[in-house]
């Protein structure tokens, strides 16, 4: 009886049978959760990062609304490039300068926890002058050339901002709306680096004295010159003043996303409408 139950196949495992399934368990999980945190913190600190614009301080090359990546590896690594305030030592790692002209994301050098975004005008030793809007570098005014205006329409999250005495800037009615005209110039860098800006009128930082740049510092200016608190405002105004360099996050790369603010979370269609799509892809040099 005992050798027939032992012959049965029917008693005897199946060679095919599968095999019984595995579950995963808590520290896997718990793992593979981890590795996640340590790539995005790795990503997050030594490759890119997010930033969106809050200001129409650098009009017409950055909008309200227009959300973009970050390079964080450009001019090396600072306290300011790992996020929640992880290291606490001074200069930079692999420092590089950036060039004039690159567009740069940089913490406040003030006592406000944010970032600000501004163009590079002067680097260590160089003297910055500005005379009725016009910009003189080591010297000699950088070449301006009026262009046509900036036509800007007037969406939920970018209204129609004029400043100045006499602005010659104007609200314009337009066939979908109201539409922003702002006086547009392109502004030439020695090397001949140029880039476009706005210059509304007459406003109280139209003329700087001159001042030389100190060592581990940068002059920033934002491209809409009329409304922007940069380097020509000094820090216990509200303004950026010298930017030291290890305050620098990076340059802007590229556009990823760009809204006019009129979407709503709770109505998903109008986040494809809302989008400013011909933005998206843009690449700052």
């Amino acid at each position: 009886m005992d050798s027939e139950a032992a012959t049965d196949p029917a008693a005897a495992p199946s060679a095919d049978a599968p095999a019984p399934e595995k579950k995963e368990s808590w520290w896997e999980t718990l793992r593979f959760f981890l590795f996640l945190f340590v790539g995005a913190l790795i990503l997050r600190s030594f490759v890119f990062a997010p930033f969106n614009i809050p200001s129409g301080s650098m009009l017409p090359n950055l909008m309200i609304g227009d959300h973009l990546f970050v390079a964080k590896w450009p001019y090396g690594i600072s306290r300011y490039s790992l996020p929640f305030g992880m290291a606490r030592f001074s200069g930079r790692l692999f420092e590089r300068l950036p060039e004039r002209g690159d567009i740069v994301v940089f913490r406040y050098p003030g006592n406000r926890d944010e970032d600000l975004v501004k163009r590079v005008i002067g680097l260590p030793g160089d003297t910055i002058e500005v005379r009725g809007g016009v910009v003189l570098l080591n010297g000699r005014a950088l070449p301006r050339r009026r262009i046509a205006d900036f036509e800007m329409p007037e969406t939920p999250n970018s209204p129609c901002r004029f400043v100045g005495d006499d602005p010659a800037a104007r609200r314009v009615a337009g066939p979908d709306g109201p539409v922003c005209h702002y006086p547009r110039y392109v502004e030439s860098l020695p090397g001949g680096r140029s880039y476009e800006v706005l210059d509304q009128g007459y406003g109280p930082t139209d003329n700087y004295p001159p001042v030389t740049v100190p060592e581990g510092n940068l002059f920033v200016m934002g491209d809409n010159r009329d409304d922007s608190a940069d380097s020509r405002v000094p820090v216990f105004e509200n303004g950026v003043g010298m930017l030291p360099v290890e305050n620098v996050l990076g340059p802007a790369e590229i556009a990823y996303w760009s809204t006019d603010g009129s979407s709503s979370w709770i109505k998903p269609w109008t986040w494809f409408t809302a989008a400013r799509w011909r933005r998206i892809g843009h690449l700052y040099e």
